[in-house]
């Protein structure tokens, strides 16, 4: 293959040609540069300098990481049998790899000669700080790679990241393959209650497989609004279970995910064991701010605590209301989210269905760019790169007409591509060893919210802007950095706890009128939205803020206990019931299977870090109450000043200290769970 486009790393990916044939052939090649940088940099005549090992070993891992990253990335969002048989032919060649370089004894040899120079010099000649926390990180990133491991139990440790990784990615493809495996063709009459534009798309949707009626599948923008609005209960149900279902041994074999569960999380035990480590649990934690699993526990069970006597007066409601106006004594699980709709449109005369009108995608994306630019003294504009589908779009954002970063955003649902929404890195901030050029970050910003139909633009539910915000958030963090060394740039390097914190803190500005008015332009009058109605959405911000907490708290308990409790692995099911029974107000049917399709803990990263969204809510929210403080009645909380020093604390800083630094270069001190409280309505 003459031209491979996955070996020009020397620009954006090329991703319109990107084909399944040239994965292998790419891997090879890099793969090959990256083994004898490896051999050379261990060799003796190479001395324990951090440029040197820079120039020779990071330049041709980055490179490979890049075109890995490409491959990774089409397979998340443009997954196909190919695509995917070339992804799954190559995993066991780069995790082998990469593990083998986090354990390389020679290598970290080469890293405590640096780390013991370093000590030595005089002040003159020392590292500077975001060197020094980078090199503290690879250090670390040693012992728990497995370098210090000797014979068997090296070879072993080798062996377990290929078959985690391995499994991890079957898991991964159970959950994509029985979300899109679902599909129901319901008459009109079965969709009563579900809103025009949902139905149109399904319309739609029917009509492009040749058939007749509403095509409704199990992707978000299709199974909420029907879960929400279907007055047909028994439609509820069977898509409430299909979904509950999805990867479970309740559904197709093929695709259960039972057995992969208790695998993934029986290797993860058998590394920490390893590692020296009494749990997995303890191994996620070393590099995370939260100390122990029992710190993180406590933290859990305290929230828990706190939330309680609101989840189970948000309960009571639901129950009574589902039995005076809804006519249903016993609320099912399939009833909570149509329950819980109507009991809000009747509270606060609202639903989420008018909102959404005014919700239009271009304005919500402007408001969005116009905050961002106010803030963070940026301008963000159009660009133009290589896509994988023709929805998507690419942006630049610059300082004083200097680049700073760029991002991809695909914005909307369809068929293989991962559900959910998330940020990804292209490529990281770098001051290159081998030019001496800065390479400037690239992000990809993923959501999967439903496209608009014929001319109509893409609209938008308040809880889509929040968590387009929430992944813009994630982006600035990766794109504003001002760091030059790759390991602790952006994202990179910081407390996995803490990297939610500049997402979250995001999210608060979607409850701001100011900007809520920026983001607005009615579908059919563009109109922006009416103060009243605002004003409904925010008595309603804290609608079932109680159970909505029980919630993560059930999903971060049953994550932490199932990783610091070796052999809970054994029976799966009767952990999550003993959670629920612990915490949960709202306990799901027996047949619920939940867990089969958890991929932030199974396939995510999140393994024994789930807790992290809640812990990390305490820490965006007090950073938010900073632009409260200063709010005024002119600007509102949208305060420049405040924005630069938030920017160049956390943003721009990125990995190259402690978050806990951070935060108080930040705030001026440790923060207070105070801020949450009252954000949540629980004060």
């Amino acid at each position: 293959m003459s031209t491979n486009p996955l070996l020009d790393t020397a620009g954006l990916p090329l991703f319109d040609q990107i084909q399944p044939a040239h994965v292998s052939p790419a891997m090879d090649a890099l793969l090959a540069e990256s083994e004898a940088a490896l051999a050379k940099v261990t060799s003796p005549d190479v001395a324990a300098d951090y440029d040197a090992l820079s120039l020779l070993l990071d330049v041709p891992t980055e490179r490979l990481g890049r075109a890995w990253g490409a491959v990774g990335h089409l397979n998340a969002v443009a997954d196909t049998p190919e695509l995917r048989a070339a992804f799954n032919e190559n995993i066991p060649r780069l995790t082998e790899f990469y593990t083998r370089l986090g354990a390389d004894e020679h290598l970290y040899a080469k890293y405590k000669a640096l780390n013991l120079a370093d000590q030595a010099a005089d002040a003159g000649r020392k590292l500077p700080a975001a060197r020094r926390r980078a090199l503290d990180n690879a250090l670390r990133g040693f012992v728990l790679g497995g370098a210090e491991l000797q014979g068997e139990a090296k070879q072993r440790f080798a062996e377990i990241q290929e078959l985690q990784a391995a499994k991890s990615q079957a898991f991964s493809e159970h959950v994509m393959d029985a979300t899109d495996a679902f599909s129901h063709f319901a008459s009109t009459e079965e969709l009563v209650g579900v809103p025009d534009d949902v139905q149109a798309a399904t319309r739609a949707a029917a009509e492009a497989d040749g058939k007749d009626g509403h095509k409704l599948t199990l992707h978000m923008p299709c199974y909420l609004p029907v879960m929400q609005y279907a007055t047909n209960r028994a439609l509820r149900e069977a898509m409430y279970r299909a979904y509950a279902t999805r990867a479970s041994e309740l559904g197709a074999p093929e695709r259960d995910n039972t057995v992969l569960m208790q695998e993934i999380v029986a290797l993860r035990q058998e590394e920490a064991r390893l590692l020296g480590y009494a749990n997995f649990a303890d191994v996620s934690l070393v590099p995370k701010m939260a100390q122990s699993h029992q710190q993180v526990t406590d933290f859990l069970r305290d929230l828990a605590k706190r939330a309680r006597p609101y989840a189970e007066k948000d309960m009571a409601e639901l129950r009574d209301f589902a039995r005076t106006e809804c006519g249903l004594a016993d609320l099912q699980a399939w009833d909570v989210a149509f329950v819980s709709e109507k009991l809000k449109e009747a509270r606060y005369a609202f639903s989420d269905q008018e909102v959404k009108q005014y919700f239009t995608e271009p304005t919500v994306l402007q408001g969005l760019f116009g905050l961002i630019e106010k803030l963070f003294d940026v301008a963000i504009s159009p660009d133009s790169a290589p896509v994988w589908h023709a929805s998507v779009r690419f942006f630049r954002i610059e300082r004083a007409g200097k680049l700073v970063g760029q991002f991809y955003l695909d914005p909307y649902a369809r068929a293989g591509k991962r559900p959910g929404a998330w940020m990804d890195d292209v490529r990281g901030r770098w001051a290159r060893p081998d030019n001496g050029q800065t390479q400037t970050p690239v992000a990809h910003l993923v959501c999967n919210y439903a496209k608009g139909v014929g001319d109509k633009p893409a609209l938008l539910t308040h809880d889509d802007v929040t968590t387009l915000f929430h992944e813009f958030g994630h982006g600035l963090h990766h794109m504003l950095t001002q760091v030059d060394d790759i390991g602790v740039a952006g994202i990179s390097g910081v407390e996995w706890d803490a990297v939610e914190l500049p997402s979250q803190f995001m999210e608060n500005f979607c409850w701001e009128w100011d900007v809520v008015q920026k983001l607005t332009s009615h579908v059919d009058t563009s109109a922006h939205l009416p103060r009243a109605l605002f004003d409904k959405m925010v008595a309603a911000k804290n609608f079932q803020s109680g159970m909505q907490t029980l919630r993560q708290i059930e999903f971060s308990l049953f994550d932490m206990r199932l990783h610091a409790e070796p052999g809970a692995e054994a029976d799966i099911q009767a952990l999550v019931d003993a959670v629920r029974q612990e915490v949960a107000v709202n306990i799901p049917p027996a047949f619920n299977r939940f867990q089969h399709s958890f991929s932030h803990i199974f396939a995510g990263g999140y393994a024994a870090g789930y807790y992290s969204y809640k812990w990390a809510e305490v820490l965006s929210a007090d950073a938010y109450a900073a632009f409260e403080e200063a709010a005024t009645p002119q600007a509102g909380v949208l305060n420049a000043e405040v924005g630069r020093r938030y920017r160049e604390a956390i943003l721009e800083a990125g990995g190259s200290r402690s978050a806990m630094e951070n935060f108080k270069a930040f705030r001026g001190r440790e923060p207070s769970i105070d801020a949450l409280l009252r954000h949540q309505g629980m004060a």
